[in-house]
């Protein structure tokens, strides 16, 4: 268990692999609390190299807390479209208008006050009050609690609050002086390269590997136990990609509840026959010239699963203005419109580029 290892032990083996073995990224590169924090918060639920571009794109567009704030909403979340997760910028975004008014524009150097900021939790507070203010506080995470309770043989329930609350206490009992930071980002290292959560971890190569218990009495392979969640509520749904000869309906959601405030094609609850959706068309005060059945998709969001057809269905320009729809050039689409990776199987029927697509 946690509490009966000698996790001491283990600091300087991490600190010295850490050392030698960390990777080279851009916000390691410069540590400051901004960059800090936006790296985080854009890692959360997403791979490193797919966040590199991303954040390099956000710090040339917001290189400061200042224009985070300020940043009108579309702007923003097109900065932000593909990475998913839109609620993380939303709050950011947040966050960084009260550290403005709180704070005169400087995140503080407070544990407790950096957990006060929307969308900020213990882990994040954790990793930018130790990396960039050298603070002596822990930041656990999926990947910290993986290789911890490999190292102790520990198998409670890793999505427990109460197992998160107690390896806080526990790594906060060791935090080198000085080096917080350093031990807080080899712990996300070690799981994020070496005791990997898919596959075999790489014990051969690991500080640890003479005083792991998982190692020693081959448990790894059912560490961490990490209890199911509820399942996945299924949504069906027909999207229609409605167009003209070089325009595309496009409407935005609501300003609350999932992908809040993005741009989607067209979309009807249930999945409908080519007849019905022809019909949708026609309640939109369009005229339907072609219909054109597409492929069946499926995208996962947390706690919803969607599972979608779709239809091509051009309509008659003349009709475009009665419609009151919103009208868009594709290629402005790209530059203006923010388009949740949800519909990403159905935009390359359009030659239309989302997220990171668009800069490859």
């Amino acid at each position: 268990m946690l509490e009966d290892f000698d996790l001491k032990a283990a600091v300087e083996p991490l600190l010295k692999w850490y050392e030698k073995n960390k990777r080279e990224l851009p916000w390691r590169s410069q540590a400051t609390p901004y960059r800090v924090w936006v790296s985080e918060i854009m890692l959360q639920q997403t791979r490193v190299e797919a966040v590199k571009p991303y954040f390099a794109r956000f710090m040339e567009a917001l290189p400061d807390i200042q224009a985070l704030a300020q940043c009108p909403q579309d702007r923003l979340l097109k900065l932000w479209e593909g990475l998913g997760y839109y609620n993380r910028v939303r709050n950011m975004q947040e966050a960084a208008r009260t550290v403005m008014e709180k704070y005169q524009g400087v995140m503080p150097a407070d544990y407790e006050a950096l957990l006060s900021l929307k969308g900020i939790g213990s882990y994040t507070a954790g990793a930018v009050a130790s990396i960039a203010y050298g603070l002596s506080v822990p930041a656990v995470d999926g990947n910290v609690l993986r290789v911890l309770m490999r190292l102790t043989e520990d198998d409670s329930d890793i999505m427990k609050q109460s197992v998160r609350k107690r390896t806080e206490k526990a790594l906060a009992r060791i935090m080198p002086e000085g080096r917080a930071g350093d031990l807080n980002q080899g712990l996300m290292e070690l799981g994020a390269t070496v005791c990997v959560p898919n596959g075999a971890p790489r014990c051969e190569i690991c500080p640890w590997g003479d005083m792991c218990l998982a190692r020693a009495h081959g448990t790894f392979d059912r560490l961490p136990v990490k209890s199911k969640g509820k399942p996945r509520k299924i949504q069906e749904k027909t999207v229609l990609i409605i167009r003209d000869q070089d325009r595309v309906i496009l409407r935005q959601r609501e300003k609350k509840g999932l992908l809040a405030g993005m741009y989607e094609f067209p979309n009807e609850e249930g999945l409908l026959t080519p007849e019905e959706a022809l019909q949708k068309v026609r309640e939109m005060n369009l005229h339907p010239m072609r219909i054109r059945k597409l492929e069946d998709a499926r995208h996962i969001f947390s706690h919803v699963e969607w599972h979608m057809t779709g239809y091509m269905i051009q309509v008659d320009s003349l009709t475009r203005e009665e419609s009151g729809m919103l009208f868009v050039e594709i290629k402005e689409t790209e530059k203006k419109y923010a388009i949740p990776a949800a519909f990403g199987a159905y935009t390359k029927y359009l030659d239309l580029r989302i997220g990171n697509e668009k800069y490859e």
